[in-house]
């Protein structure tokens, strides 16, 4: 390597020292540093000697090791302070414009405005032109908003606070979809027919915020593409945050752990849902009734049919709930509402944490009484300031238990004597007394825990045995548990994210799952292109009738 650099010779042997130290990974023995540089012993100690001496180089004594020393990592950081969030970002721009034949940007974030600061156009003729230095108000552009979704509530308010209340309320709604999947998709404000995609970055603190945004005509790219983009755009956010130094989030799940699916298990409606999720057996229309988390939507799946009804939701919804006299609850980012699935419209009742912009409800159910039973968590699931709520009334509520990061599935044995709750986070699903007569939960102790390379619990139900039926979010399984706690069976899934089930039909022998696609790389749902579908497969034991929310005025 030395002759291709010629006067350069030692330096360049001084570099091939650094550099397999820091390919090896751990400390080096001389011998090992002769063997693969194949310099001569006494031209590796003088350059040893000097790397040594200028703290490039590390020496143990006692091992006789050398490793990298501590120069360097002051260099590194030096040099990470000069990057800015547009070198950082080009390669991941030139490569999502080939790959996705649009028009792919980075924008920043300059007080309340956003700024096209590096744009790649493929060579499609019909991408949309974008000049860089083009500059839009913050609230005026997706990828702007896109960043507003992943800032901090005081934050967002101070943007929003000259609007009007409608606007702002309007606004916030579309933010917490965005917290919620990862991305942002939304119609072009200034370009009629034109949609854009767009994932923020958020940098360290003398670098600023941007978003990388792929914009395109509406009308060529499908919805379902569209989410495909987003999760991609994820991806190439999260190596460019690596880059720059800043926080980085893996969207990919844990690997298949083998081939077998179920030889009974079916796919009744490959809906391709962003979040599936919240399934409830609805025995008087004979409908298994669910929802899509972040692409909202209220689904009911006929078994007779075969059909999946899919009617979009305003904003986000977590559950649906059968209610007495043939009503039917939402459990939305608003709290609880009525849904008239005629007007398919939401009327709100009641939500204990409107003080909480950066919260949202997700599972429920309803106890043997007709209470709602509900849990809640932070829009990004990132910290535990969920609690479990016990709907007395439609509109009273009581925080029964707290510090939850991800609420998630919850039950009760059929005696009504064992309450089960889920904080995926932990990878724990919780029991506790209960009391059925004053809606009161104690004792709590964990009863199963997991360890996240198996995937983290989900969704559960309990069938008339007392056993937990278990969905593994990334753990590509639904587990059914004795009251025990011993594993007594495993159904193996064609899909990574299994996100919730529940037991219907005639006789209650019918596990529906729901299954999510979201965040998952176009390898991964190259392998598993049923992600997002709703599953059903015949159990043994029937399940537990489903209760209805008891009526209200």
């Amino acid at each position: 390597m030395a002759k291709r650099f010629p006067g350069a010779g030692t330096l360049v042997k001084g570099i091939q020292i650094l550099e397999y130290l820091a390919d090896s990974g751990q400390p080096s023995t001389s011998a090992e540093l002769l063997r693969h540089t194949q310099l001569p012993k006494a031209t590796l100690y003088r350059l040893l000697g000097a790397l040594v001496e200028f703290h490039y180089v590390r020496h143990d004594t006692r091992l006789k090791t050398y490793g990298l020393g501590q120069r360097l990592i002051e260099l590194g950081g030096s040099s990470l302070a000069t990057i800015d969030l547009r070198s950082a970002a080009q390669s991941e721009l030139t490569r999502l414009a080939a790959q996705t034949n649009e028009t792919v940007s980075l924008t920043m974030l300059e007080q309340d405005r956003t700024i096209y600061v590096d744009v790649r156009r493929s060579s499609n003729p019909l991408t949309v032109g974008i000049e860089i230095g083009k500059s839009l108000p913050v609230i005026e552009s997706a990828s702007g908003q896109a960043v507003l979704a992943a800032m901090p509530p005081h934050r967002v308010n101070r943007v929003l606070a000259s609007l009007p209340r409608e606007h702002q309320t309007r606004l916030l709604a579309d933010f917490a979809i965005s917290r919620a999947r990862g991305y942002t998709i939304a119609p072009s404000q200034t370009i009629e027919g034109v949609v854009v995609i767009a994932v923020p970055i958020i940098g360290p603190p003398d670098m600023g915020n941007g978003a990388i945004v792929v914009t395109a005509l509406a009308d060529r790219i499908p919805l379902e593409r569209r989410h495909v983009i987003g999760r991609d755009l994820m991806e190439a956010a999260r190596r460019i945050m690596g880059n720059i130094g800043s926080a980085s989030v893996s969207i990919t799940p844990n690997p298949r752990p083998s081939r077998h699916v179920e030889e009974t298990l079916q796919c009744v409606a490959p809906a391709g849902a962003i979040v599936g999720e919240g399934p409830v057996w609805d025995s008087a229309a004979n409908l298994l009734r669910w929802v899509d988390v972040a692409a909202p939507a209220m689904h009911a799946y006929d078994p007779d049919t075969g059909e999946d009804r899919m009617d979009p939701a305003p904003y986000l919804v977590s559950a649906v709930l059968p209610a007495a006299g043939g009503r039917t609850i939402g459990i939305t980012q608003n709290g609880i509402e009525a849904y008239d699935p005629k007007t398919r419209t939401f009327s709100p009742l009641y939500d204990p944490e409107a003080h909480l912009s950066n919260n949202r409800f997700n599972d429920a159910k309803v106890d043997s009484r007709g209470r709602i039973w509900a849990g809640s968590m932070s829009l990004d699931a990132s910290m535990p300031s969920g609690s479990l709520y016990c709907f007395d009334q439609i509109r009273a509520a009581r925080a029964v238990d707290g510090g939850f990061q991800v609420s998630n599935g919850l039950g009760w044995n059929g005696d009504d004597t064992r309450f089960y709750f889920v904080d995926s986070a932990l990878g724990t699903v919780f029991v506790y007394d209960f009391d059925p007569e004053a809606g009161a939960v104690s004792n709590r102790e964990v009863f199963l825990s997991f360890d996240p390379k198996d995937g983290k619990p989900d969704g559960l139900c309990v069938d008339s045995a007392g056993n937990l039926w278990i969905a593994f979010w990334d753990g590509w399984r639904v587990g059914c548990y004795a009251p025990s706690g011993e594993l007594i069976r495993t159904i193996d899934m064609p899909v990574p994210r299994p996100t919730s089930c529940c037991l219907g039909g005639a006789e209650l022998k019918t596990l529906y799952i729901t299954s999510a696609s979201i965040r998952l790389p176009a390898s991964v749902l190259e392998d598993a292109p049923l992600s997002g579908g709703l599953f059903a497969i015949e159990v043994d034991v029937p399940g537990l009738p489903t209760n209805e929310v008891r009526s209200w005025a």
